[in-house]
Formats: C-alpha cells, sequence, structure tokens
C-alpha cells in the first residue's frame, strides 16, 4: 500500500513540528506540505528545519488548495476558525480530515458536520490513544456505578486558552453517554461562594491552569466510603501526533462521515 501523503496544518506550531517529526519516521506517510496562517513569520521556512530535523525541502505556505489537490489527509491542530475552513476544504477534495483542535461552538460543529458528508473527519479533544481508552473504561463505570459523584479535574499549561479542556469535555462526554443523559444538562463548570449541597447527577469539573504541564487528567468516581480514581498523564506531545497520524492511517479510504478515535481503535 502506497504512503499516505499528509498535510500539516500549523506546521510551525509546536503540534505541528511534533507532527513533522512523526511523519519523519515513515510507518507509511509521508509529508505532503506544511501550512500556515498568512502573514506568519515562518512562511517560506522548511518544515522540517522548523522541526529539528534536517531540511526535507518542504516550505511552509499560507496556499492550501494546491497542498489539498495531492493528498490524501490534512492534520489540523489550529483553531476553531482555522479547522472550520478546513473541514470545507477538505470536503471540497474529498479527503480526510484529522481534527485535534478543541474549543468550538455549536455552529462551528454544525459545519463540520456538514463538511462530513463528504469528506472523512476524524474529530477529537485528544487525539492520545491512552485517553481515547481511558474514555471508554469512564464510560463504564459510571454506568455500573450509576450513584457515584463524577468530578473532572485537568491541569494543563499557562498558554492553553480554552477551559475544560477538550479533553475533559471528551471524558465528561462519556461519563454521561454511560449514564444515558446530556452532559449539557448536568455538567457543573465552576463554583464559587455558597454553592449549596452538590446536585445529584452532576457531572462536575475543576481547571488548572500552570508551567509548562502538557496534559494530566482524573476521573474521580466518588461514592460513599470509598473513591475511585481513573488518570491520564501526557508526558510528550508526541504521543497526540502518533494518535493523529493513527487516524489519517485509518480514515484512508473509508466512507465519508464523522468519527472519533473510539472508532479508530474499534472501541
Amino acid at each position: 500500500m502506497a504512503d499516505v501523503k499528509i498535510i500539516v496544518a500549523g506546521a510551525s506550531g509546536r503540534m505541528g513540528r511534533a507532527l513533522v517529526r512523526e511523519i519523519a519516521q515513515g510507518h507509511g506517510v509521508v509529508l505532503g506540505g506544511a501550512l500556515e496562517a498568512e502573514g506568519h513569520p515562518d512562511l517560506g521556512m522548511d518544515a522540517g528545519s522548523l522541526a529539528g530535523l534536517q531540511p526535507n525541502g518542504v516550505k511552509l505556505t499560507a496556499d492550501p488548495l494546491p497542498l489539498l489537490a495531492d493528498a490524501q489527509a490534512v492534520i489540523d491542530f489550529t483553531r476553531p476558525l482555522v479547522s472550520t475552513m478546513l473541514a470545507d476544504l477538505a470536503a471540497q477534495a474529498r479527503i480526510v480530515h484529522v481534527i485535534g483542535t478543541t474549543g468550538f461552538s455549536a455552529a462551528d460543529d454544525k459545519r463540520i458536520e456538514a463538511a462530513a458528508r463528504h469528506a472523512v473527519i476524524v474529530k477529537s479533544g485528544n487525539m492520545s490513544l491512552g485517553v481515547t481508552l481511558l474514555a471508554a473504561l469512564v464510560a463504564q463505570a459510571a454506568k455500573s456505578l450509576p450513584d457515584y459523584d463524577i468530578e473532572i479535574l485537568e491541569m494543563h499549561h499557562k498558554l492553553k486558552v480554552d477551559a475544560p479542556s477538550g479533553t475533559a469535555l471528551l471524558l465528561g462526554e462519556a461519563a454521561a453517554k454511560g449514564r444515558g443523559i446530556a452532559l449539557d444538562k448536568h455538567w457543573v463548570k465552576s463554583r464559587d461562594g455558597h454553592t449549596g449541597a452538590r446536585e445529584d447527577g452532576s457531572i462536575g469539573f475543576a481547571t488548572l491552569r500552570g508551567g509548562s504541564v502538557v496534559g494530566e487528567h482524573e476521573v474521580i468516581l466518588a461514592g460513599i466510603g470509598e473513591r475511585i480514581t481513573l488518570s491520564h498523564t501526557a508526558e510528550d506531545r508526541s504521543i497526540f501526533a502518533r494518535g493523529a497520524l493513527t487516524a489519517a492511517r485509518w480514515g484512508h479510504g473509508k466512507k465519508p462521515g464523522l468519527y472519533g478515535m473510539t472508532d479508530v481503535l474499534g472501541l
């Protein structure tokens, strides 16, 4: 089988550079192009050099159209505005779009769903294979322990702009799914002052920010006299890059649709 040619969006960012490094390892993928925003100071630079590798001849460009026309997939850890635009273009090109971006609005999600009628879109708040498995365990635990209180604690580096994190929301969705409820009807995203007793059936979120933490998540199921904690620690961004590449390879040749990492792992 031929290598899957992949475009990396946001190629000069932390995740973009991690993707370029992982693609350089081979494993059935090849770098087909590197995208950055119009006016970005790194435009025209070599993607390999920016990622700390030997030059690979792939220059950063702001024009996605010629790249997408000759690729099988685009991987995108950018911003909602960029991700929705790329989803539209992936639909036109009939290619795979792997979205690791978080912080989407309801309108953004509808636009991505529309694009998935013509493109294979794999979208997840966390591309880690370990987090995907954790979410499956959380769903099972929430179902098996219906009377236990659920709290989700997350910590990330101080530059992260959205809260709760996409991963925390993904885990919250897993817990809600396990209990057959809608997360947005039962979540508690903040507590301050005299809040009163905890409401039964709610799913709480707590957010910490600081330093250079890549990502830490805990799902606590608290019962009477006992507490269960399911957790995941991201030690390096390469885990997200590897997961995204796994999703791109998996999606190549699939029917158009909106998928998640649980589909990729067959969970």
